[in-house]
């Protein structure tokens, strides 16, 4: 059956509640709780709730809300441990969020059923103490200041999400290069100034075809400016994501031998570093995720010999879609997961062919694996066409609710639709102005350039 999304703006509920009073031990004098219906479908729905602790610091928390339907059920939750008896529903703090000090906050969610209404939950608890009032402004962190790598350091996977030195989620928003082998005059001190300063873009994915006179014509050649473009990303502060860009063939066991060689060398080389992220295969297709996972459990060792610490994104089947474009669902990635710690899964859509089927199944996938959208487009996925503005904003709109990174395809003056720049930009010196932006480009710049929400306590 067909589910719909349905946004925020139009579907959602909230609800705002302060904490009077709490017992002394282990307990919160005070806290704000935000629910909200993020997605709502036939029989189901997606529901996040914001905790901030306006009180003592806390070691150890337990969230507790009765669900006012008896036909709606927590099915599947993230960041905390769910449990639901009869109405009464649980959530206690994970490894990463257990303590919350005075002004901190947390987000967790879950996916839920429902068989009749689907009415928000009107109280709360934390720690056994009823929360009752309403909310004010509770207390935040002023934004942080730096670099997008100063201010989050290395980064690592926690539950589902993406997260930073201090263990809290973050999302980051950024732009692809596209072939280096075609489009090497777009990726100079210039381009990468603006990306940095003008766009305020935390990360640069570094698409480095592996065929299509790329990487197996002159490995050390092309090696040598992959390192070059994660020595300029980190120098502007920003995260690089190192792609093997591999399309045709579609099965990455086909370049096994030439991923094995081209990864021990770029791990060890960047060891050190904390902003680099590998992406191990971009777009597998026509394969199976059988074959995929056993790449991937093949290349991410060799990383991790070098770079035990970085973050590595694993592509999926049916060019990184979660198997949606084969007539698949996440549930294969969910069932088969690859055997191995700090890694994220890529997803990948092109706005105007890509829509409410994709967008649900990021819903989903997201409740239970960590995505990361390494590559996307505004147009069609030939990469050409109209941009689909629409479709654009409802894509990153749920991206930024779920806080899933992203890369838009692409930092280029390419003569097609999903090129940031008009044919020629990269012959100058300009890459931020009007005159030279796309509408793909507008778009994109107008999102990336918002401030970033990188929580630090």
């Amino acid at each position: 059956m067909k589910r719909l999304l349905a946004l925020l703006a139009t579907g959602a509920s909230t609800v705002g509640l302060t904490v009077l009073a709490g017992p002394p031990a282990q307990a919160a004098t005070g806290c704000a709780a935000e629910y909200t219906i993020t997605n709502q479908w036939e029989g189901g729905f997606q529901a996040g709730v914001k905790i901030t602790n306006l009180g003592d610091p806390v070691s150890g928390w337990t969230l507790g809300f009765t669900l006012p339907d008896a036909g709606q059920k927590v099915v599947q939750g993230w960041n905390a441990t769910w449990s639901q008896s009869g109405s009464r529903v649980t959530a206690g703090g994970a490894d990463w969020n257990r303590t919350l000090s005075t002004g901190a906050s947390t987000d967790l969610g879950f996916v839920g059923s429902f068989t009749g209404s689907n009415p928000a939950p009107t109280s709360f608890t934390l720690n056994g103490v009823t929360c009752t009032g309403s909310v004010t402004d509770p207390p935040t962190d002023p934004p942080a200041t730096g670099t997008p790598t100063a201010v989050n350091g290395q980064l690592h996977v926690c539950g589902v999400h993406l997260c930073n030195q201090y263990d809290r989620p973050v999302q980051l928003r950024g732009m692809s290069t596209h072939g280096i082998q075609w489009f090497g005059p777009c990726y100079n001190d210039a381009s990468l100034d603006a990306l940095a300063q003008d766009w305020k873009s935390d990360l640069l994915r570094v698409a480095m075809y592996v065929q299509e006179d790329g990487y197996e014509t002159d490995p050390a050649g092309f090696t040598a400016r992959v390192n070059s473009l994660v020595d300029m990303a980190e120098a502007r502060g920003m995260y690089a994501v190192i792609d093997f860009h591999t399309l045709t063939p579609g099965d990455p066991n086909y370049n096994l031998d030439r991923a094995k060689t081209f990864f021990s060398s770029v791990a060890a080389r960047n060891a050190h570093k904390k902003n680099v992220i590998y992406e191990i295969a971009n777009e597998p297709n026509g394969v199976s995720w059988a074959a995929v996972k056993s790449y991937a459990e093949q290349v991410i060792p060799v990383i991790r010999a070098t770079d035990p610490d970085a973050v590595v994104i694993v592509g999926t089947r049916g060019w990184s879609s979660l198997g949606v474009s084969d007539g698949s669902n996440e549930s294969e990635v969910v069932n088969n997961p690859v055997n191995a710690t700090n890694i994220m899964y890529a997803f990948h859509f092109y706005a105007a062919s890509h829509k409410d089927a994709y967008r649900a199944a990021v819903s989903r996938a997201a409740a239970q694996l960590p995505l990361f959208v390494s590559e996307f487009g505004t147009v069609s996925a030939t990469g050409g066409g109209a941009v689909d503005r629409a479709s654009s904003v409802a894509w990153l709109d749920l991206l930024d609710r779920l806080k899933i990174g992203y890369g838009n395809w692409t930092y280029s003056d390419a003569d097609e639709g999903s090129a940031a720049f008009r044919p020629g930009t990269c012959g100058g010196t300009d890459y931020s102005s009007s005159g030279v932006l796309t509408e793909s480009g507008a778009l994109l710049k107008s999102r990336i350039s918002t401030a970033d929400d990188f929580p630090t306590s």
